[in-house]
């Protein structure tokens, strides 16, 4: 008996939803795609039947967790505010609910070019975004004032949570966000 479509394209979403979670969780080599494929109540007979190989998936995957910061930015209506979410402990402890960027930042240097692709336009929807909310400071500070301080800021976020998650003392961890969060707004009155 065949399944249906919808079946095929409901189990599609499951896989897809699984590896955007585990990716940002273990990295895109931390786990292959017969594990994948097993918490997606899947057999890994299957896996040819919905992608063509594993860069398809990474690729499906990270569109998938890249949803989720449209969600965010378009909720997000100050860099003030943005800063305070991001930089958190709660986010650098779930890393498999929050942002792919900082999540999967170290995998991007190996990763496929399709994958880097999908990477660096998401990375470019965010940077238009946040120079859209980084305060102009003055009159005679332009766009590319406010793009060079959002360049910086991103990074900054970027670098701060996933330096956060590197170290094992948790007060150092605790102090990473605190006074990366605390320097980025003064800096972006």
């Amino acid at each position: 008996m065949g399944h249906s479509k919808s079946d095929k394209a409901e189990t599609h979403a499951r896989i897809v939803k699984v590896a955007a979670k585990r990716f940002r969780e273990l990295g895109l080599e931390g786990i292959g795609v017969a594990d994948v494929m097993k918490e997606a109540g899947v057999t890994v007979g299957g896996f040819y039947k919905h992608f063509e190989s594993r860069d398809e998936l990474v690729v499906e995957a990270l569109a998938t967790a890249f949803h989720d910061l449209d969600h965010w930015e378009e909720h997000t209506d100050t860099l003030t505010e943005a800063l305070k979410n991001y930089l958190t402990e709660e986010h650098r402890d779930a890393p498999g609910t929050g942002c792919a960027l900082g999540a999967l930042l170290g995998d991007m240097t190996r990763a496929s070019r399709s994958a880097k692709a999908v990477y660096t336009e998401r990375l470019k929807r965010t940077l238009a975004n946040s120079t859209g909310l980084v305060p102009q400071n003055g009159p005679q500070n332009g766009n590319s004032d406010r793009r060079a301080r959002a360049i910086l800021t991103i990074s900054a976020m970027l670098g701060a949570i996933n330096l956060s998650r590197a170290v094992s003392d948790p007060k150092l961890s605790r102090e990473i966000l605190q006074r990366t969060r605390d320097e980025l707004i003064s800096l972006n009155k």
